[in-house]
C-alpha cells in the first residue's frame, strides 16, 4: 500500500494565497486545482479523498505534495517540457532554405522549378554523400512561409521544336540587318472579310 503524504504546516502567507485562490476561482485551472489538492491535505484529507474531491489519480495527488514540500507555492505553475524533441534541427532548416533557393537545373534536376513534392522527395533522397533530410512536404511548406519563400513557376519563352529554326532566324537577321526600312512578316495572315468576299477580290486594292 502506498504512502501516506501529506502538506508541511502552512505558512500564514502561503494559506491566504492558496485560499484566495480556490474562492475565487480567477486563476489558471492547473493553479486552483493544484491549490485544492494542499489545503486539502494540510486539513488532514487523506490523498484517496483528495483524489475523489478534485477527479484525479492519488499518484498525481502525492506528486503534487511531494512538489510542494520541496518547492513551496511554485509547484502550482508547474515548468512542463515542450514535447517532444525537434525532429528537425537548426542545421536541417539551413540545409532546406539553401537548397529551395538553389535552382533545379543547377542540382542536375531535369526541371525548372521547385513544387514541395519535389522539394520534400529531394531532401529524403539526395545525391550520394548528403546527409538526408526527413521531412514531409506539408511541414516544408510552413518552413518556407517562416523563411518568406515561395514557389511560382517560371515563365520562359516557349522553345521550338523546328531542327531548321537557327538557320531561320539567320536569315532573318540578315535581312533585317541589310534593309533596316523593310517591314515583313513572318507567317501570312488571311484577312478576315463579312460578308465573305470571292479569293478573286482579296487583295484588290493593296500596294504591290
Amino acid at each position: 500500500m502506498p504512502r501516506t503524504v501529506r502538506a508541511r504546516r502552512l505558512t500564514d502567507e502561503e494559506g491566504q494565497a492558496l485560499v484566495r485562490m480556490v474562492r475565487r476561482g480567477r486563476h489558471d485551472a492547473v493553479k486552483v486545482r493544484r491549490a485544492m489538492m494542499i489545503l486539502a491535505s494540510a486539513s488532514g484529507n487523506t490523498n484517496e479523498a483528495i483524489a475523489a474531491l478534485v477527479a484525479a489519480d492519488p499518484d498525481t495527488v502525492r506528486d503534487v505534495i511531494h512538489a510542494f514540500n520541496d518547492h513551496g507555492l511554485e509547484c502550482l505553475d508547474p515548468k512542463w517540457a515542450g514535447g517532444r524533441p525537434r525532429r528537425i534541427t537548426t542545421t536541417d532548416e539551413a540545409r532546406i532554405v539553401e537548397v529551395a533557393r538553389t535552382r533545379p537545373r543547377a542540382l542536375g534536376l531535369p526541371f525548372t522549378h521547385w513544387s514541395l513534392r519535389k522539394l520534400s522527395d529531394y531532401l529524403c533522397h539526395p545525391p550520394a554523400g548528403v546527409r538526408p533530410v526527413i521531412v514531409r512536404w506539408q511541414r516544408l511548406g510552413e518552413l518556407l512561409h517562416r523563411h518568406r519563400i515561395s514557389f511560382q513557376r517560371t515563365r520562359t519563352w516557349k522553345e521550338t521544336t523546328d531542327p531548321d529554326a537557327d538557320a531561320k532566324l539567320a536569315r532573318i537577321e540578315d535581312v533585317a540587318r541589310r534593309l533596316p526600312d523593310r517591314c515583313f512578316r513572318l507567317r501570312p495572315v488571311r484577312p478576315t472579310v463579312h460578308p465573305p468576299l470571292p479569293r478573286d477580290l482579296l487583295g484588290r486594292g493593296l500596294p504591290p
